[in-house]
């Protein structure tokens, strides 16, 4: 418990005073505020974490600002000049200090004086470089989704387990107090009932039309960036000038197989199933208690299922258009408990989570909880309908306490700050608590594994278009059509270490 009277944080003296000086009312004050961030600040030049970030594109730029208060940047790598180009002279990055730079990411691992690493990669790299930066001893933070395939979930998973490193995976929604935390708390509270359904609505796929061949840009070592997946040749719609990108501002193709738009290929990710499964399918799991060893759903039921280009017997027939599903309505069953899961492309509550219980219902996003249960609970809004924090609900306190948020953190604290961007930024800090002081980071290997799982798999049976089976005790699925899903043949020279 922390004292508001001794612990309050530059940052919530300066919301709260900005607050007053427009004429906000404020409410009472609260006993108790959220503040991770200060004892991290007082630290010896020798304690400080090195970091040495691995694929530093959009999300990954984001990902290396939000690190760099918190650790010393040591050096910078991705296979396109250009990201290295924009990121090594980002002072949010560097703070004015020098980095290297590099385009093969084992001179990040070589390194001795780098003990944590930042995998931001696109998804078909992620578990190859992950094992590989365990086995040279390093820390670990891994964008999401993890993994392509469940086989891969199943390697990074022993890898861990033989580490005694920190493996941190960024589903940052799991760090979000006033959105997800307090709906997973109201429905472990029972506040809703015996949850009978849930829908994740992740949006859906992306259309293009065929895509032409191109040049490879001189920035980009296109072999590097192909890795274990198949090797395609290069295409990219190029912008009115011309060019297949515009590596000034970090940007992408407006379509390609390349960076921002490598997830909507099979050959490279899940598509939304993966994109947004990986948060939204993830607080599902975690909230009805399923994304323990041996749980998760046993079948996955598509209702309906369309891709952008003709399928065959679960394989894209067109090479040069995009290829992962564009609409779907994926029903998904449990052995142990008596829940519907739909897993959906599209909902008249938009993106998010909807949450179907006896005694009520209400729909989380990143933005708030919506819903009866909520506001007989104290959950209020602010003005431009975002959620209010946590320390402005006093009532809600009273049914939700600090010290119930702190359990579900795994006993570490947190401080959710102001808005969207923070809970992303709390999510770094815990990976820095986990190195420093022990402990499970809030996203751990073990359960996202268990998500990925689920995620694939509704893959798997939107590409077949039929029920697939599955036991998630032997992960095994119950035919041996699905069953040859569940791993993929890597590229020569890019096989995973053991």
């Amino acid at each position: 418990m922390t004292n508001l009277t001794t612990m309050t944080t530059r940052r919530h003296f300066l919301r709260r005073s900005l607050q007053q000086s427009a004429g906000l009312a404020l409410g009472t004050a609260v006993p108790y505020i959220f503040s991770s961030v200060q004892p991290l600040r007082a630290e010896a030049p020798s304690d400080r974490i090195r970091l040495g970030c691995i694929g530093v594109g959009c999300q990954g730029k984001i990902d290396a600002r939000d690190f760099s208060p918190h650790v010393d940047i040591a050096a910078l790598c991705d296979v396109d000049s250009s990201h290295l180009d924009f990121a090594r002279n980002d002072s949010r990055i560097t703070r004015g200090k020098k980095v290297d730079t590099y385009k093969d990411y084992r001179k990040i691992l070589d390194r001795k004086d780098i003990n944590l690493v930042s995998i931001v990669t696109p998804d078909h790299w992620h578990v190859k470089i992950a094992i590989e930066a365990l086995l040279a001893g390093k820390h670990v933070f891994c964008q999401k989704p993890l993994s392509l395939t469940i086989e891969e979930n199943q390697l990074i998973r022993a890898a861990c387990k033989k580490s005694d490193r920190v493996f941190a995976v960024g589903t940052q929604q799991r760090s979000a107090v006033e959105q997800f935390m307090t709906a997973i708390l109201m429905v472990q509270k029972g506040l809703l009932g015996d949850i009978k359904k849930v829908t994740c609505c992740l949006g859906g796929g992306k259309f293009c039309p065929p895509i032409p061949k191109g040049e490879v840009p001189a920035e980009l070592d296109y072999e590097k960036w192909t890795g274990p997946a198949p090797f395609n040749e290069y295409i990219a719609t190029p912008d009115k000038s011309g060019r297949a990108w515009i590596p000034e501002d970090g940007s992408w193709p407006q379509n390609s197989r390349t960076h921002f738009e490598f997830r909507w290929w099979y050959e490279y990710s899940g598509g939304a199933f993966t994109d947004w499964g990986a948060h939204h399918i993830d607080i599902a799991l975690w909230l009805l208690g399923q994304n323990g060893p041996g749980q998760g759903p046993v079948s996955f039921n598509p209702l309906f299922a369309e891709h952008p280009v003709p399928f065959e017997k679960g394989y894209p027939t067109v090479t040069n258009q995009y290829n992962t599903a564009m609409k779907f309505d994926i029903e998904c069953k449990f052995a142990e408990i008596d829940t519907v899961m739909r897993v959906v492309s599209n909902s008249p509550d938009g993106g998010g989570i909807l949450l179907e219980g006896t005694k009520g219902r209400i729909h989380v996003n990143r933005e708030r909880i919506k819903g009866k249960p909520f506001e007989e609970i104290g959950g209020k809004y602010l003005a431009d309908g975002y959620g209010e924090y946590y320390q402005n609900m006093p009532e809600l306190q009273k049914v939700l306490p600090y010290e119930d948020y702190v359990k579900l953190y795994k006993g570490k604290t947190l401080d959710p700050g102001d808005g969207a961007e923070s809970y992303r930024k709390e999510h770094k800090v815990n990976v820095i608590r986990c190195i420093k002081e022990g402990g499970l980071p809030v996203s751990d290997v073990f359960t996202h594994t268990q998500t990925m799982n689920a995620c694939h798999l509704c893959a798997i049976s939107a590409r077949l278009g039929r029920e697939v089976k599955w036991d998630p005790k032997t992960e095994k699925t119950g035919d041996t059509e699905s069953q040859s899903f569940i791993a993929r043949k890597r590229r020569k020279g890019y096989e995973i270490e053991s």
